[in-house]
């Protein structure tokens, strides 16, 4: 929101002295967020004034059209002035702005006669942009007729003023107008509001235009107003221009202008309709699907079944707080097709629909910026009479005696508050007195509570009536910050908390490090996303109707309408960057991230409200926990393309199913927990290149850690990413639950040591897992590591037979191994696997 100081000054008797700088520290102390105070008009200098054109001769035998012109300055220099100009939209008796030699115009540029295209050009006829007054360079600026030449226009055009850029939170609207900035600067003053929303409003009669509202929780309130007789060459005047600019909107004629101006000024936004376009009555109503309407912008939209529209006979007629439709546009002033009759609208809209409709269309506006946040109920009728006003001031129009309103009985917010409740959040001591007055001050009504407090030990309790204007104030908690903010905050006391010591990182923080670190190590790139997904992802990883996957839990008011849900697995957004970095060129990819992922319970049900000025109870911890879903903690990574590339160390190799279960392998490590590998088929991986990934709990429980391995052909095709690609998803909650503690992960041992490797021969349906299992529980503690390293079938060893080649590392912590006792535990090892899994040692 962009604050001229001359405009604000208009609500607040600032003192002369007082600068944008001034205010901005005050704001800022208030809790607002001022970013910049732009000074416009530094460094200009005149002489600038009002210039008449009094001749024009076209200068011929140059690339682009030159005009060499006459123009009566007045008592400026006491003789017309020649200037030469390359504008063509002004002519001969025109009023335009003229700077003279020695003037300096915004950014340091000085003026001069100077002699160009064979003539002498004694100054330069002035665009909007050349002062600094706006982008637009197609044309010089063309003053109305009224102003004499010579007239000073640095004030004439208001060039000289200090506009504050503030950044509203979403929880302010009110402050997205002058009346919400000018009340906290009355208050950071101690000075009197001229609220420009204190006006004298005609009762609502049958007389107005009809207005039908179908859906009165969607608009709780609409105003309508008529006037006639407006004259269609009106035109804006400059402190109307000028006041739009220096917010940084465009004016574009004077019925449009005026609504613009009454919604930054009041902070309700309006919309003008021809009365002589609409058909029938106003109506507000919910789109009914597949229903079109095109918008302002000349976009032809289609309609969803929850947007909230504005209709007359004929149908939708404009997005309820969003946007108007193209059908009942004001037609441009000097048309010969000028509109003369024109109806205000002014309505309130749920914020939250408003909000959707924006977002489903991708069409924010400036009156959806403040329709979404929250707009004041009571303001409506107050808005549309102070646009009456000045379109009866500016246009000569007259003012229908009709008054229409529509409003939904509603009852004021009131909340019970302890009057030591802001002491008690701020650690600081207000009294009940600042208390009160801080809250009167934004607009509170506030009473005793009579049954609470006196002689019989209550509590003191202040009944408080939110104004309507401040659709944030709904708990005790809103209204402490108020009294906290305008007390300052750089008021609160610097008390540091005392922290318990010697506590550190929990297990599962050093897990999720340690994880990260160990794919990163292991050539994987960090790939955070965001936790929103849509249905139809779904049916892209070919996950069956059934699958616990699809069990969503919905965002009640989600970014995008395409994902309103939270995910319940890493890989979507995982394989969408997969997808997105091919395209653009980086085919060799691995990936990997760490996240939560969201899974609704059967009794869902509302969280409760924790209170912020002590420290929740154990019980209330848990009844919030309770109600939310379960968020375990995934790790899952991606691969596509070469896992090494060739070069002069040799060939490379494209990464593979056994790439991302040797991922799994390395999370795993690092909770010093070792992973069963099973054949398995899981939704959305390849059927015959599947794994389950399996770890023990301490109770000798098998868990089920997660998934691995190449994702299914037709999945690739539908997520549109290379072919071979291949995942892993695991569960870290479950890993930190097998590793019983041991997250640190083993110790090394600095005795050396002892490498024996065995090849069995089993059966061909055996599956190795098992066989490893078997050589695990056989070597007894001395084993450090086992691994895989060759697979053989042949003749050699049999039809429907296998050999499986593996390396076993012996170490103790205390001891250099002996040969002997490296090849018993090799011998229990192989023993177990033979007895277990009818393996025999190849050779015996």
């Amino acid at each position: 929101m962009r604050v001229p100081l001359s405009w604000l000054r208009e609500y607040v008797d600032l003192p002369a002295g007082v600068t944008g700088r001034d205010v901005q520290a005050k704001l800022i102390s208030a809790g607002l967020e001022v970013e910049t105070v732009e000074q416009l008009g530094a460094g200009l200098k005149g002489p600038l004034v009002v210039g008449q054109v009094l001749t024009i001769e076209e200068l011929e035998g140059f690339k682009k059209p030159i005009r060499f012109c006459t123009v009566d300055v007045g008592d400026a220099t006491g003789a017309p002035q020649e200037i030469i100009c390359g504008a063509r939209n002004f002519a001969v008796g025109d009023k335009v702005v003229v700077v003279l030699p020695g003037a300096v115009l915004p950014g340091d540029f000085h003026i001069a006669a100077r002699k160009t295209y064979g003539r002498t050009s004694h100054g330069m006829i002035c665009s909007a942009r050349e002062l600094g007054m706006g982008d637009d360079h197609e044309g010089i600026i063309v003053l109305p007729p009224e102003h004499e030449a010579g007239t000073d226009a640095i004030a004439l055009l208001e060039l000289v003023d200090e506009v504050l850029d503030i950044a509203v939170t979403p929880d302010r609207g009110y402050a997205l107008s002058m009346r919400g900035i000018a009340r906290e600067t009355a208050i950071a003053y101690g000075l009197t509001l001229s609220d420009p929303a204190l006006l004298d409003v005609p009762a609502p009669n049958a007389f107005g235009h009809p207005v039908k509202v179908a859906d009165p929780i969607g608009c709780d309130r609409f105003t309508a107003r008529t006037v006639t007789g407006v004259n269609p060459e009106a035109r804006s005047p400059i402190w109307l221009q000028r006041r739009l600019q220096k917010v940084g909107v465009r004016p574009i004629s004077l019925a449009v202008d005026i609504t613009n101006y009454v919604m930054f000024e009041v902070g309700q936004p309006l919309h003008a309709y021809d009365r002589s376009r609409l058909n029938g009555s106003i109506g507000v109503r919910r789109a009914q699907p597949g229903e079109k309407l095109t918008t302002l912008d000349g976009v032809e939209r289609v309609l969803d079944a929850e947007d909230l529209v504005i209709t007359d006979d004929s149908g939708p007629i404009g997005l309820a707080g969003v946007m108007g439709g193209a059908h009942t546009e004001i037609a441009d002033f000097g048309e010969d097709s000028g509109t003369t009759e024109i109806v205000i609208e002014a309505a309130h809209f749920q914020p939250v629909s408003i909000a959707r409709t924006a977002r489903r269309h991708k069409l924010a506006s400036e009156a959806s910026r403040r329709f979404e946040r929250g707009t004041d109920p009571l303001a409506t009728s107050a808005a549309a009479q102070r646009a009456v006003d000045l379109l009866v001031l500016l246009a000569g129009g007259h003012a229908e005696p009709g008054v229409t309103e529509v409003i939904s009985p509603s009852a004021p917010h009131t909340v019970v508050m302890p009057a030591d409740h802001p002491d008690r959040v701020a650690g600081a001591e207000y009294g009940r007195e600042t208390v009160v007055r801080r809250l009167q001050q934004i607009g509170c009504d506030v009473w005793g509570n009579p049954h609470a407090g006196g002689h019989g030990g209550g509590v003191d309790e202040l009944i408080v009536t939110v104004p309507s204007w401040r659709p944030d104030l709904a708990y005790p908690n809103d209204l402490a910050e108020e009294v906290i903010r305008l007390e300052g905050y750089e008021n609160l006391p610097s008390t540091l908390p005392r922290l318990p010591s010697g506590r550190g990182l929990t297990g599962s923080q050093l897990l999720l490090r340690r994880v990260g670190r160990a794919l990163a190590g292991a050539g994987y790139v960090e790939a955070p996303n965001y936790p929103f997904l849509g249905a139809e992802v779904f049916d892209q990883l070919g996950l069956d109707e059934d699958d616990e996957r699809r069990r969503t839990v919905l965002l009640a008011n989600p970014l995008y309408d395409t994902e309103p849900a939270l995910r319940t697995t890493l890989l979507p957004g995982l394989l969408a960057t997969l997808r997105r970095n091919d395209g653009r060129g980086s085919h060799d990819l691995a990936l990997f991230e760490t996240g939560l992922v969201f899974r609704p319970r059967p009794d869902q049900h509302r969280p409760p409200r924790l209170p912020v000025d002590r420290r929740p109870t154990d019980d209330e911890i848990a009844a919030l926990e309770a109600a939310l879903p379960a968020q375990p903690r995934h790790v899952a990574v991606v691969l596509a393309g070469a896992r090494e590339r060739a070069g002069w160390w040799g060939a490379g190799h494209p990464g593979s199913w056994a790439d991302a279960v040797e991922a799994a392998r390395t999370v795993a490590r690092e909770a010093a927990v070792t992973l069963t590998v099973r054949q398995a088929q899981y939704a959305p991986f390849h059927p015959g290149r599947c794994a389950s990934l399996h770890a023990t709990a301490p109770d000798g429980t098998e868990l089920l850690v997660g998934y691995a391995g190449e994702l299914h052909p037709r999945v690739t095709k539908a997520l549109g990413i290379p072919e071979r690609s291949s995942a892993m998803e695991a569960d870290l909650d479950v890993i930190e639950r097998a590793s019983a503690g041991r997250v640190t992960g083993p110790r090394v041992s600095a005795f050396p040591v002892a490498t024996q490797d065995v090849a069995l021969v089993v059966d061909d349906g055996v599956p190795a897992a098992d066989v490893e299992a078997a050589l695990r529980d056989g070597a007894g503690e001395l084993l450090e590591s086992l691994r895989l390293f060759d697979i053989f079938t042949g003749p050699q060893i049999g039809e429907g037979r296998k050999s499986l080649a593996y390396a076993l590392r012996f170490r103790a912590p205390d001891r250099t191994l002996t040969a002997e006792e490296a090849s018993a535990a090799r011998d229990a090892a192989v023993s177990a696997a033979a007895e277990r899994t009818g393996a025999v040692l190849r050779g015996a």
